[in-house]
Formats: structure tokens, sequence, C-alpha cells
């Protein structure tokens, strides 16, 4: 029956070679909380140190990286995707107030090539490291007929913990609060449907040299989404942390809404664009477009991964703290629950029944 399935496409022996290629990546990821190793039915976590939380909760979010795959497929690059997943997944968690705990990947591909699928894995890997989750298991699929034998999708799910009264959101922020914007490394892993149309469009190939985006054009795309999970995790937990009231993480759905969210109903902001200036490859993609900035406001983060809102006299320290770390920071806005017209602005999102947040002014 074995020989039979090889004939119908499916290679597990390849699968069991993938396996191995990547013991070594997931397991720099595993503390003494991981029991059984890889290859398991199931991961196991000893969640015992919860046990000292007063009234702990459980975090959960689950993501992919969208079809910014496509473009590491075409380039055959598949060391930075892994990141994207992390990000993508782990990074909401944060902005609950959770610390991520342990996370399971999903790989469902034409064909296991086992040294690319480690490749991949060993981009979750050392992003898990970087953020403090243990990658405690994962599933390679091979879907011959449905899948290219060079297509492959990924797809990740993470859980973290954080005590009830710490939970960061709407319901502590409060007129005054600062909006602290804090810079993305490029695109992140939203948006890559339109960026895939615009080159369609304009007849440019991945593999393309551009001057304008100052290298190969795929290449620049491919660049990884940044991560914020150990910078703000270290921030909450040190003298500033008590005043940070909400985080925003900015995927699909762009800047105002997402920051709309995690507002409380009633208030609003005015994100001030002269307060920094947009990555090269936004203003180049726009302008391949014939489009302008501002029109992909809610499909790009536009050099905005993440949000913090934070107490007023917090803010010098908050954003001290976390440049320190790599992650620049700067003031858009204040939040307010004067009463005003609110026509033009985004009011929530998601299913989300929020605050309000439009973007004014233009970009430096």
């Amino acid at each position: 029956m074995s020989d039979a399935y090889a004939e119908a496409g499916v290679d597990t022996h390849a699968g069991d070679l993938a396996v191995e290629l990547m013991k070594a990546s997931i397991a720099r990821t595993h503390g003494p909380q991981v029991l059984g190793g890889v290859g398991g039915f199931a991961g196991l976590f000893d969640v015992s140190a919860l046990r000292s939380f007063r009234h702990p909760l459980l975090a959960t979010s689950t993501d992919g990286v969208g079809t910014k795959v496509a473009i590491a497929q075409a380039l055959d690059k598949h060391d930075t995707i892994g990141q994207d997943l992390v990000g993508m997944v782990v990074d909401d968690i944060i902005v609950v107030g959770a610390k991520p705990l342990f996370m399971t990947d999903y790989i469902a591909c034409g064909k296991v090539v086992p040294t690319r699928i480690a490749q991949i894995v060993a981009g979750i890997a050392d992003a898990c490291a970087a953020t403090g989750t243990a990658l405690v298991g994962g599933e390679t699929a091979e879907h011959p007929g449905l899948l290219g034998p060079d297509d492959y999708d990924v797809a990740g799910a993470a859980v973290g913990a954080v005590e009830a009264d710490a939970v960061l959101g709407a319901e502590r922020v409060r007129a005054g609060d600062v909006v602290i914007a804090l810079e993305s490394s490029g695109l992140h892993s939203n948006g890559y449907s339109l960026v895939r149309h615009i080159l369609k469009q304009r007849g440019i190939g991945y593999s393309d040299t551009s001057d304008d985006l100052g290298g190969v054009v795929g290449e620049v795309l491919l660049e990884p989404t940044r991560l914020y999970t150990g910078a703000l995790a270290r921030l909450l937990d040190g003298t500033a942390g008590g005043s940070v009231h909400a985080l925003s993480h900015v995927t699909g759905g762009g800047i105002a809404a997402n920051l709309a969210r995690v507002l409380p109903v009633g208030s609003w902001v005015e994100v001030d664009r002269s307060t920094w200036t947009p990555h090269p490859v936004f203003q180049v993609l726009s302008d391949w477009a014939g489009s302008t900035l501002a029109s992909a406001e809610g499909t790009w983060n536009l050099g905005i991964g993440m949000f913090a809102i934070a107490s007023p006299d917090a803010v010098d320290q908050v954003i001290a703290e976390l440049d320190g770390q790599g992650i620049p920071g700067w003031v858009v806005g204040e939040v307010s629950t004067s009463a005003r017209d609110l026509t033009g602005f985004e009011q929530g999102a998601k299913g989300v029944d929020g605050g309000a947040v439009r973007l004014v002014g233009s970009y430096s």
C-alpha cells in the first residue's frame, strides 16, 4: 500500500527526512516545560507555573502569512516566511498583555522537499526563540493534485497566559492617553494581493532589480515581519508596564481600523501623518500603482507595525525602553472623549464596537 501511496504522489520517507532536518531547530525553543520532544502525536507543555497566578487566563491566536508565500516560492527563498508566521500569531497574543507559552505550525505543500520544509521550520523556530515561545509540534501535509510541486502554505497557532487583572485593552484606556506608533520593518505580511496585482500590471518580475526599491524586487518584498513580543513583554514587566493601557497590532485592515479596535466606545484619535515618513517600499509601490499613500492606509501598515497607548507621564520612558531594544517609536496622537463630528472616522472594526480613528495631515 505504501508503494501505491507513493504512486499517488505522497512520499512518506521525504516527510520523515524533513522531521529529522528540523529537529535541531525546534529543540532550541524547548525549555524544561516541554515534554516528549519532537514527533509525538501531541505536544506537551508543563503549565504548573500558572499555579503562581492569582487568576490565570489563557490567550490564543491563529494566523498565516497570506499570499506573501507566492514570492518566497518564486524566488526559492524560504528562510524568512517562518518569522512572518510567528510575528502574525504571537504578536497578537502580546496585544492583550499575555506572554506566549507555546506554538504549533502547519505546512501544506504539493510535494515535500525536506530541505525546503526544514528552512521554513528553522525560520519559525528562530522567531519562536526570539519571542520566548516554545515550538511544541506541527504538521507537514503533502497534497499532490491540490497544490503544485513547489506550492505551499503555512499557518500556526499559539497559546499564552496573562493575569486576569493585567489584561490590556479598551477598558483601560482613558482620555488624555497618548498613542505611540512602533515602527514596522516594511510590509510585514498584509496587503500582498495588492502588491502582486501592482507588479503584474506593471510587468515587473520578482527577480527584477529595481533602483527605486534599491535591490531585487522579491527580496525587498520578503523583508520579514518585525517581532514585537520580546521587547513588549520586557516593557510590561518593567516599571512602565502598568502605564501601558492597550496595544494594537497593525495587520489586515490597516492603520485606523486596527487602532479603533482597542479604543473605548465614545473615544476618538486623530493620527498625525506628519509625525513619520513611510518606508520607501510603500511610496514606490504607490507610485507604480499610480495612487497615493493615503489610498493604501486601509491595506498596508505604511511604517507602523504596532501601537501602544500609554498614560502621558510614561510616554518618554516607553519610547526610550523600546528604542533601546531596537524598536523605534514616536507619538502620533492623543485619546479624546470630547464631543465632535466623527464623519470620516473609522469606527470599530472586525465586529468590535470600538473608538473612532482617522488620519490627518500629510506625510513628512
